[in-house]
């Protein structure tokens, strides 16, 4: 199970569990003698079609057994292949950065932060300083610089970040500490971490996929005429399409298996009973065209800030553009709405204030997802001024019929406030993890659920974004040797 624990606090969640509880298990229709597959590498794409998929794996009365050690295969028949996403992207052994003796989880949890004195301390000398020189603006400019050298300042985005990290600290601090004393008594954390067999020097940091590059030049396509317009396209077995078909329409893995595609020349795994659309935000219409109402709505929006501004490494988009998103049009009545918030209180403050109303949703909670190693220690000291160990969640259902969210409501759990979801966090960048299992007890079964921006699919799902396939890359994935 993916969740290890759950305490009143939240839970504790084994990221890496449910990505391989996804069922990465494939047909390959052409088996070798004996059962044995000459190049087991993830990595190859010789000898691809644009698009290739592999037929549905035979499934048992209890559906398909995701285990290890599935591999099999004999001359004349298809071999099962099952892949495994790469453990070291989730060794996380230590800190980013260490905390203070004194800051550290195992040391409880003191009443007010060292960082909370600090800013007040800082914020005192400011207000002194620029009242003792009010009448000499120079003279002012001159100490408030001098003082931004000697010491770190504060503006008030940052301020408003520290009174908000005080009110949500010792929550975040105990509750973590509980969950981590319960990971520690079963064994899933560990003071000590054994070696990884794969050399660390093997693991592709930076895989070019072009995904996002992809949906751009797909603006240049031919329009499709809505008439002759294929709502979705069901991935079957050695089918193949050209790159227009997949950036047009929503494609969907109905069956119980996993399947690869190609695209670009690049494999990427696609979980079984999942959906996606690639493109990006203007090109939203293949998915309102796939007319499915959603009960779970996820977003990951790519907020703006100034450090992406400055790298220029990834898209970003405006407080205006984020509210055009149709999710009113994507949204069942009741619908429970899950959006992902950077701790800048500009963005938290625009979801509870702009967006949930423009949207008709009503905001119900805030969680966190607090990140930490293997130890059980966070990956940032929780008092750091860059950086917190933890980002925030904004929970809320979509307002309607009364009669009708009543009869949703029934037999789920209320949302309650101030939950954590605390897991060794994934080393590649914005690898968000799982919500299926935490949120599955405050809806019914078998609900539609929708993540956009995405950039992995889940089993259950519809997931779309612009780089929707970018963690499904096979590099990502070991195929396990056949047995």
């Amino acid at each position: 199970m993916s969740v290890v624990h759950r305490l009143t606090a939240g839970w504790l969640v084994d990221h890496l569990s449910f990505i391989n509880q996804c069922g990465y298990e494939i047909c390959d229709s052409f088996a070798h003698p004996g059962g044995v597959t000459p190049n087991t590498s993830a990595t190859s794409t010789e000898d691809c079609h644009s698009i290739s998929a592999f037929a549905a794996l035979p499934s048992s009365s209890n559906g398909p057994s995701y285990g290890p050690g599935n591999a099999v295969g004999t001359e004349g028949k298809r071999a099962k292949m099952r892949y495994v996403f790469r453990e070291e992207f989730f060794d996380v052994s230590k800190p980013h950065i260490t905390a203070a003796p004194e800051e550290q989880l195992c040391q409880g949890c003191p009443e007010v932060s060292l960082t909370e004195k600090k800013a007040n301390s800082n914020k005192e000398e400011y207000q002194e300083g620029a009242k003792s020189d009010a009448g000499d603006s120079h003279a002012t400019a001159r100490k408030v610089c001098y003082k931004r050298k000697r010491k770190c300042m504060f503006n008030q985005g940052e301020l408003d970040a520290l009174e908000y990290h005080s009110k949500v600290r010792k929550l975040i601090w105990e509750g973590t500490l509980h969950l981590v004393q319960e990971g520690l008594k079963s064994g899933f954390l560990h003071h000590t971490t054994a070696k990884l067999s794969c050399r660390k020097d093997n693991v592709p940091q930076h895989i070019v996929c072009g995904l996002a590059e992809l949906c751009e030049m797909a603006k240049q396509f031919p329009a499709v005429n809505e008439s002759d317009h294929q709502a979705v396209r069901v991935l079957e077995e050695e089918t193949s399409s050209a790159e227009q078909d997949l950036l047009s329409c929503v494609m969907e893995n109905s069956s119980d298996c996993a399947k690869i595609i190609v695209l670009m020349g690049q494999k990427y795994l696609v979980p079984p009973k999942s959906s996606f659309l690639l493109s990006d935000i203007s090109c939203l219409q293949p998915l309102l065209n796939y007319k499915k109402k959603y009960d779970v709505i996820v977003i990951d929006p790519p907020w703006e800030n100034k450090s992406v501004k400055r790298s220029n490494r990834y898209s970003y988009l405006s407080s205006w553009q984020i509210k055009q998103i149709p999710v009113p049009a994507l949204a069942a009545p009741n619908c429970l709405v899950v959006t992902w918030v950077t701790n800048r209180q500009k963005h938290l403050r625009f979801v509870k204030d702009e967006l949930y109303p423009h949207w008709s949703v009503k905001t119900l909670a805030e969680w966190h997802w607090v990140k930490i190693t293997t130890a059980g220690e966070f990956v940032l000291p929780l008092d750091s001024l860059h950086k917190k160990p933890y980002e925030v969640l904004i929970l809320g259902r979509v307002q309607g019929d009364v009669k009708e969210a009543s009869r949703k409501s029934e037999g789920v759990l209320p949302i309650p406030e101030h939950q954590l979801i605390v897991s060794i966090p994934c080393s590649l960048h914005s690898h968000k993890p799982p919500l299926a299992a935490v949120l599955a007890e405050f809806i019914k079964p078998d609900v539609e659920c929708l993540e956009l921006f995405a950039r992995n699919l889940q089993p259950g799902w519809t997931s779309w974004g612009n780089e929707v396939l970018k963690f499904q890359h096979i590099d990502y994935f070991t195929l396990l040797q056949n047995e």
